[in-house]
């Protein structure tokens, strides 16, 4: 927490093999963030990764690096992604894992907004339009 104090985060728990609502979220608050334009420049977008077993560093930085140049991706034990989605009242859960490693992960989809000082601000529904995101954020920052 104490890395982003100063600015407004927006965070988002998902996986890098996720087929569909990973990627169009990430696009979403990509968008929104470029429409905000200079003001966007005090906001930090996070992904949480979910699937720590094949969510490397390496591939999460190939996987946010495809969408906004200043998206973050984190990683760390299981133990330790489990506590921090705990906080965020998020849930996730493995489905359908096999031996080949073929499986997906069940998750929230919420977009979590946390103030520059590192108070949490509350939550976007998933499959907001970007101006939706844009706004709430832009929101966000004038109230700060």
């Amino acid at each position: 927490d104490a890395d982003f104090q100063g600015k407004l985060v927006v965070i988002y728990f998902g996986y890098t093999y996720c087929p569909d609502v990973c990627p169009t979220e990430l696009q979403s608050i990509s968008l929104a963030l470029d429409k905000l334009g200079a003001a966007a420049d005090t906001v930090q977008p996070l992904f949480v990764t979910v699937d720590p077993g094949r969510d490397t560093p390496a591939r999460l930085a190939d996987f946010v690096s495809s969408f906004h140049p200043r998206l973050i991706g984190l990683t760390g034990s299981l133990a330790e992604i489990r506590k921090t989605a705990i906080t965020y009242r998020t849930f996730f859960a493995k489905n359908g894992a096999t031996t080949s490693g073929d499986y997906s992960v069940d998750h929230t989809g919420f977009i979590y907004l946390v103030g520059k000082d590192g108070r949490y601000l509350g939550f976007l529904p998933p499959g907001l339009s970007t101006d939706a995101i844009a706004d709430a954020i832009h929101a966000r920052l004038g109230a700060e």
